[in-house]
């Protein structure tokens, strides 16, 4: 390991015996608990599971349907989608081996769960999908404190929409804080290539109190209406933006491409620590 390097390592939760975290130096990225997988301690994921609830895993029965994840960790996503739709398939992109055979052995998957993890970046790996592969593409991926500068950019978010099948969804959690430069960029880059876009985060990070996620959905046809009314129920204040409030929120920005892109900043804290 270079010196400096941060790794990813599995902990048990300080507040909770049963289950475990996945964390890259002060870090918290995953959060599992094996015993029940339908628990979701992060609100972000939370929101990701919401919209997940009310498409593709509202689907019937009989209807196969494929997620593909960009980005591991401790597959808390992915064992939600298995618990709460038996033989969903599913593949992970996770680059870190090392954390995925840590995760198998200390937080093993159930037999038959459907999921398939392949040691592949986010970018590679989804270049790799065939077309109109997946129902929906979830972006939740890390690289110490910040999103990969190449799963920001237009050339990403169109060949993302190239694998999904039509109706597919794209999802995305960004990190950043007020004024929002790098999320403006990013988003701006997904309006350019996806139908319709919506983005949800905690009203203090709309209002620049602190750095926090914003999660967007992506595709044809977003339920606009159910979301805003999930969202009403969530433990904590959030607020959707989508059409002309998140036009306006975007503004004049640049979308990022591969010749420019950029990580996403890294929270205050994190910066030294990084270093």
């Amino acid at each position: 390991m270079l010196p400096g390097m941060v790794t990813n390592r599995v902990v048990p939760a300080p507040d909770d015996r049963r289950a475990f975290m996945v964390v890259a130096g002060n870090t918290e990225q995953s959060w599992v608990d094996p015993a029940d997988p339908l628990r979701l301690e992060f609100e972000y994921v939370q929101r990701i599971a919401e919209v997940l609830n009310a498409t593709v895993l509202a689907r019937p029965d009989g209807e196969r349907v494929r997620i593909v994840h960009v980005g591991g960790g401790g597959l808390t996503l992915p064992r939600f989608v298995a618990a709460r739709r038996p033989h969903t398939a599913q593949i992970v992109l996770e680059p870190d081996e090392k954390l995925t055979e840590e995760v198998r052995a200390r937080l093993p998957l159930p037999r038959n769960s459907g999921i398939k993890v392949r040691p592949l970046d986010g970018r590679s790996g989804v270049a790799q999908l065939p077309d109109a592969y997946a129902d929906a593409l979830i972006v939740d991926a890390f690289a110490a404190a910040s999103v990969p500068a190449d799963l920001a950019t237009v050339e990403f978010f169109v060949d993302a929409r190239r694998a999904l099948r039509p109706g597919g969804l794209l999802l995305m959690n960004l990190t950043d804080q007020a004024p929002f430069a790098w999320s403006k960029r990013c988003l701006a880059a997904l309006c350019v290539t996806q139908p319709q876009l919506a983005v949800s985060a905690e009203v203090p990070v709309w209002k620049g109190r602190r750095f926090g996620n914003l999660v967007a959905v992506a595709g044809p046809d977003l339920p606009l209406t159910d979301l805003t009314r999930v969202l009403a129920r969530a433990a904590f204040p959030y607020r959707l933006l989508a059409g002309r409030d998140l036009a306006r929120f975007v503004g004049a920005s640049v979308p990022f491409t591969e010749a420019d892109a950029e990580p996403s900043p890294p929270p205050a804290w994190s910066r030294t620590w990084f270093s």
